[in-house]
C-alpha cells in the first residue's frame, strides 16, 4: 500500500484525499480487507493503484514510477494505514472516516520512526474515541431494548451484555452461542454485533 499511495499521488500527481476516495471505493480495498492472496501477494503497490484509478475514473495511470531509495511521507501513510487495517480487522472506509489523508501526514513527522505498535496505538486511540460506542450498544439502542429486556430475550446474562458494551470483555471473543442468541433476539446478523 505504501508503493500505491506513493505512485499514485507522487508519480501521478492525484490528490492524496481523492486517491483515498478511489481506492476504498475500489474493489481492491475490498479484497485487501477480506485478505485475499491475489491482491495481498500477487499485485505490487503500483498495479494495485493502476487498478484502483481504472475501475473508479475509467483512465489508464500510463507513468513510470520513479525509483525511490527513500520512502515519502505519502508511502509512509499508505504503509502505516494498512497495519493499522491488518492489525484491527477495521474497514479502510472506517478508518479514513475518523483519519483522514491530510491527519495520517500530519502524524508523519513524529511517527515516521516509532514501532509499528505504537504507530497503531495512536490510530486506534483515534478510532476508538469515534467509534465510542460498541456494535452491541448501537444496535440495542436502536432497537429500544434496555440491557435487561435484551438479557430476558436472549438469555445472555446481565452482566455479559454490560461488560461487551463497555468493552471490558471482548464480544469478538464470546461463544458463538451467545452471539446467535443476541443476534436472533435484536434482529440482526451475528457479523453486526462484532467489533471491526
Amino acid at each position: 500500500m505504501g508503493d500505491a499511495f506513493d505512485y499514485a499521488i507522487n508519480d501521478c500527481k492525484i490528490d492524496g484525499t481523492e486517491f483515498v476516495k478511489m481506492f476504498v471505493a475500489s474493489t481492491a480495498c475490498k479484497k485487501i480487507e477480506n485478505g485475499e492472496a491475489s491482491v495481498i501477494s500477487g499485485k505490487s503497490g503500483v498495479e494495485i493503484a493502476i487498478e484502483c484509478v481504472y475501475e473508479i475514473t475509467g483512465k489508464e495511470l500510463s507513468v513510470e514510477p520513479s525509483e525511490e531509495f527513500n520512502h515519502s511521507a505519502q508511502y509512509w501513510c499508505g504503509w502505516a494505514v494498512c497495519y493499522y487495517q491488518w492489525w484491527s480487522s477495521r474497514r479502510y472506509a472506517d478508518i479514513f472516516k475518523v483519519v483522514s489523508f491530510e491527519d495520517m501526514l500530519g502524524l508523519y513527522p513524529t511517527l515516521r520512526e516509532a514501532s509499528v505498535e505504537k504507530i497503531a496505538s495512536v490510530i486506534d486511540e483515534k478510532v476508538r474515541a469515534f467509534y465510542h460506542e460498541t456494535n452491541l450498544k448501537r444496535i440495542r439502542t436502536a432497537y429500544g431494548c434496555s440491557q435487561r429486556v435484551l438479557a430476558e430475550m436472549s438469555g445472555v446474562s446481565l452482566r455479559s451484555i454490560q461488560m461487551y458494551e463497555q468493552r471490558n470483555k471482548d464480544i469478538n471473543k464470546a461463544q458463538s452461542e451467545s452471539l446467535y442468541h443476541l443476534a436472533k433476539a435484536l434482529g440482526c446478523t451475528m457479523e453486526d454485533l462484532l467489533e471491526v
